[in-house]
Parts: C-alpha cells; structure tokens; sequence
C-alpha cells in the first residue's frame, strides 16, 4: 500500500468530483472520498485552481444573500476573484 502513496487517484482535485453541488444547491465531498488518504490535499488543490474560485464566489454569494456580508464586501470579494480568474487564463 505505501508504494501506491505518490500517485494519485484518477479524480485528484477535479472540483466536481471530489466537492460536487448537491440537489440543495450546496457543495459536500461524496462519502466515497471518506476512506481516501490524498483527499485534504485533493481538495486544497482542487479549490486552488479556477473552478475554486467561482466556489468561493457562490459562498459570498450566500452569504451575502443571508446578510452575513454587505453590499461593499461582497463587491470587494467578487472583483477580487475575477481580477484572479483572469490572472489565470
């Protein structure tokens, strides 16, 4: 098993695989990602990426639409993460 820890599995850090959008309309990592020992560093890769930040966006998003942010902080948040996204193109 310990000659296998340097590879990763196929769906190492793609978005919707390991931190999928539920019928809620919520994000959660499928139980079969439990037992995985790569899955924190697959996850924190994953949200690295551009797919990441439109997930950090829609938690702004949320969170301003339950008024836990402001008008201000949610444009702050969201120009910010464009500004990044096109840094990463």
């Amino acid at each position: 098993m310990t000659e296998n820890r340097g590879k990763h599995p196929y769906c190492f850090a793609k978005l919707e695989v390991v931190f999928p959008e539920g019928e809620d309309g919520l994000r959660s990592t499928p139980e079969s990602c439990f037992p995985c020992h790569y899955k924190t560093d697959c996850l924190r890769e994953a949200m690295k990426g551009k797919e990441g930040l439109k997930v950090k966006e829609e938690m702004v998003d949320r969170a301003y639409n339950s008024g836990m942010i402001g008008f201000f902080k949610r444009w702050s948040d969201k120009k910010d993460f464009h500004r990044k996204m096109h840094e990463k193109k």
